[in-house]
């Protein structure tokens, strides 16, 4: 549900915040999907196998499990303003690393760094963006996971052009990095000042008798509340399993599949564009038919898009699956967000920290076990998890609320 505790018509501060945020999000997509196309060459350079490629992927992910917890600290401490803006310099150091690793352990250790400070980076972004949501007192969440898809689009165009023409991997790395740096670190006057309850009803951040004495973070995790916010974190990570199968595997599959170098960047930009433009009609949609009814069909997309892509197996039904998936989820991280960021009797923070946790869970889980079942079998069988995650969806959006209050 959404909290509507300020007036609708936004002033002049609320829309440069929501201006400096969508910026904030457009960068960290455009700093890490730069990579992505390259790793088939990253792949070959280091003479990586399969599932060597997919455990060092997973570095990313083991990075921002074990560091997705401290931003809750660390927001409280330096605002999510400034931990979203100045975050970008430690995300880009680490993507920096990746470009420059000579052999797997170094390639690990570069991701693992990259996947820590965007763990932070992630919930403090959405944490700003509630902010600025709040101010607007409607939806606009969806919006800002759009502008991250600008910015893995963008960043997956970048990078498929730096592999047709063999830009040297440290070098277009580096270069996009910088601009990921400038652009966040230029947006940060944008963005809201004061405390980060300032928003909030005035109960919301206060213990449920009345004292006025602040919760601590994990005060009112009850029995259904945990299971709540366990089955929030359940729909973001088919979410991010579907973007994670983009991520790592859609140039590798299209290339086996016999698409040239370029070309095979364009699952994931597929993945992403659509995905952008369901962000970009999310809002609406939920608004009109609810968060249920708009996961349910995401599903269901998920389910028949790359169903029919693995059961026929071409470039262009490839690209189109990948393309139809990412149509598919482009609503379910923010709807698991918002619910779990406005469930009853939990402190500031504390539900979007445990679902972010929860989906990094499925980041680190996913690159490894399908490039298990890619070695062992095929890739296309390892695939199978994109239509996993659209049951998965099925199976539990009804948790979601029909209508927006």
């Amino acid at each position: 549900m959404v909290e509507r505790t300020l007036a609708a018509r936004p002033g002049r501060t609320e829309r440069r915040a929501r201006t400096g945020v969508g910026l904030v999000f457009l960068t960290n997509g455009l700093v890490y999907a730069n990579v992505l196309p390259r790793f088939p060459q990253i792949k070959d350079q280091l003479g990586l196998s399969n599932a060597e490629l997919g455990t060092a992927v997973a570095a990313f992910p083991l990075g921002a499990l074990l560091a997705g917890l401290t931003a809750g600290t660390l927001i409280a401490r330096f605002r999510s303003s400034r931990v979203a803006s100045f975050g970008m310099v430690a995300i880009a150091a680490g993507i920096v690393l990746v470009g420059l690793a000579p052999n797997w352990g170094l390639f690990a250790v570069a991701m693992f760094l990259a996947g820590a400070a965007d763990s932070v980076v992630d919930v403090a972004q959405n944490a700003h963006g509630l902010r600025v949501q709040r101010r607007y007192g409607r939806s606009i969440l969806n919006s800002f996971h759009a502008l991250w898809s600008v910015g893995a689009v963008a960043g997956g165009l970048m990078g498929s052009a730096a592999a047709g023409i063999a830009l040297p991997i440290p070098l277009h790395l580096a270069l996009s990095s910088l601009l990921s740096v400038v652009i966040a670190l230029a947006v940060y006057p944008m963005l809201l000042t004061g405390p980060e309850e300032a928003e909030r009803d005035t109960g919301s951040s206060e213990d449920s008798a009345g004292t006025g004495a602040p919760r601590t973070p994990w005060a009112g995790l009850g029995l259904r509340t945990v299971l709540l916010l366990g089955v929030f974190g359940l729909i973001a990570t088919s979410g991010t399993l579907v973007e994670d199968s983009g991520q790592t595997w859609a140039a590798i599959h299209l290339q086996g599949l016999g698409a040239g170098a370029a070309v095979a960047g364009f699952g994931f930009v597929a993945l992403q564009g659509c995905q952008f433009v369901g962000r970009l009609l999310g809002d609406r949609m939920v608004d009109r038919f609810g968060q249920r009814a708009v996961a349910l069909c995401g599903g269901v997309l998920v389910c028949a898009g790359m169903g029919a892509a693995l059961a026929f197996p071409t470039v262009p039904t490839t690209i189109a699956g990948f393309g139809l998936a990412g149509f598919g989820v482009a609503t379910l991280v923010p709807a698991a967000m918002t619910a779990a960021d406005h469930r009853p009797g939990l402190a500031p923070g504390t539900g979007l920290t445990v679902v972010t946790w929860l989906m990094r869970v499925g980041f680190l889980v996913s690159p490894p076990v399908v490039g298990i079942v890619a070695d062992a079998w095929s890739l296309r069988v390892g695939l199978l998890v994109v239509p996993l995650a659209g049951l998965i969806v099925l199976l539990c959006a009804r948790v979601l609320p029909r209508r927006l209050a």
